[in-house]
């Protein structure tokens, strides 16, 4: 699993274009203040491993980002972009909605942007040692 964090002042997404037929259609837009954004690649060497481990070293990781930060808001986003390989998207989903669940569990407010959906982004994040983090999990 590849992730890439973020803290940004300020995260806005609208749905654009529908990428995989078997979501509804949706149109939405949102936007979130002071906040972890974290683009996340499952690939398919995460399905070999249990999904509750894969969802514990997400979380753990999340959650140590935005102590570092001082952040109570996570945003979890599947970007398919940061390796060639990809999980399937049963196993994407279940590790997102597991990961939000224990997140929330444990205090933070969160949110997920779209699955199956490629997005209008505004980003505005402040360029600071620990504002970006990226890490192979």
């Amino acid at each position: 699993m590849k992730v890439l964090v973020m803290y940004v002042n300020r995260f806005r997404y609208k749905t654009a274009e529908k990428n995989l037929e078997s979501i509804e259609d949706l149109e939405e837009a949102r936007e979130f203040t002071d906040a972890i954004l974290a683009f996340i690649q499952v690939e398919e060497k995460d399905e070999a491993k249990d999904v509750g481990s894969r969802e514990k070293k997400l979380v753990n990781h999340l959650k140590w980002t935005a102590r570092k930060n001082q952040a109570q808001r996570i945003i979890l986003h599947s970007f398919a972009h940061l390796s060639e390989s990809k999980a399937s998207v049963p196993f994407t989903h279940e590790l997102f909605n597991r990961a939000e669940k224990r997140l929330q569990n444990a205090g933070y407010e969160t949110a997920q942007t779209p699955f199956g959906y490629f997005l209008d982004l505004q980003i505005d994040a402040p360029g600071f040692s620990l504002a970006r983090i990226w890490a192979d999990l």
